[in-house]
């Protein structure tokens, strides 16, 4: 199964690609401003908790990989749905 709507890619978008990455081609554009980070030190990705408290996300590439799209999801449900 293909799943298109688990993947898109804006490479025209100015700050395409927004993280730094070894594998552009792969850069998954759909999350586009993380949804988990409400999640706080719970989103499941890479970040640094800044001196006061505000994480920083730039080195992050957990909703960016192609394959994460199931695992976003799933913390997207527990953060919504309980």
């Amino acid at each position: 199964m293909e799943r298109h709507y688990a993947y898109f890619q804006n490479q025209e978008c100015e700050f395409f690609p927004c993280h730094k990455t070894d594998d552009p081609s792969d850069f998954n554009c759909l999350f586009c401003y993380c949804p988990l980070y409400p999640l706080g030190t719970d989103c499941g990705g890479d970040f640094v908790l800044l001196e006061n408290g505000v994480k920083d996300c730039t080195h992050c590439l957990f909703p960016h990989h192609r394959d994460q799209y199931d695992a976003v999801i799933e913390k997207l449900k527990k953060l919504y749905l309980g």
